[in-house]
């Protein structure tokens, strides 16, 4: 997901609370979250889809990647030459890569990857990730063990 709305989007307290209501479950039927925050179903409905639109929501079932056949999760820190903006875009195009960050400190960006198996991230650092132009060297930090992955933070 792309999170550069092309204008900043203003949430009021009612878009706020539906979104607390979707992190809390995102399947929670429109009429449910309408009795919470004081909204008709239809008025939900119309509020989610605004919000989807804009790029500031995306309600999606997410997996365990080891329970569904990717064994193999890695965060891979990129020092970089040039233009960041460019790479981080190269970066997000590879189809095993599900996150990527412009950062400041040590790396100019870091991405983390899903693969199949130790073979398969192998065959991403190799092929999509050290041959993209800019790429000056990179880190990669293997999970062992996932602890805590949360997207309920909230609003403000």
């Amino acid at each position: 997901m792309t999170t550069r709305p092309a204008a900043p989007v203003v949430l009021d307290d009612v878009a706020k609370a539906i979104i607390e209501q979707l992190q809390e479950d995102g399947r929670r039927p429109y009429a449910t979250i309408g009795k919470a925050v004081g909204l008709s179903e239809a008025a939900v409905r119309q509020r989610v889809q605004r919000l989807q639109d804009a790029g500031v929501i995306q309600v999606v079932a997410v997996t365990d990647p080891m329970q569904v056949g990717f064994r193999r999760q890695a965060m891979i820190g990129v020092r970089a030459d040039g233009d960041l903006t460019t790479l981080a875009e190269s970066l997000a195009a590879v189809p095993e890569v599900d996150y990527v960050v412009v950062t400041a400190g040590s790396f100019d960006v870091l991405v983390e990857v899903v693969c199949e198996d130790d073979e398969h991230l192998l065959r991403v650092l190799n092929e999509s990730v050290r041959t993209l132009p800019g790429v000056r060297e990179s880190e990669t930090f293997v999970y062992l063990r996932l602890h805590k992955q949360l997207y309920n933070w909230g609003t403000r």
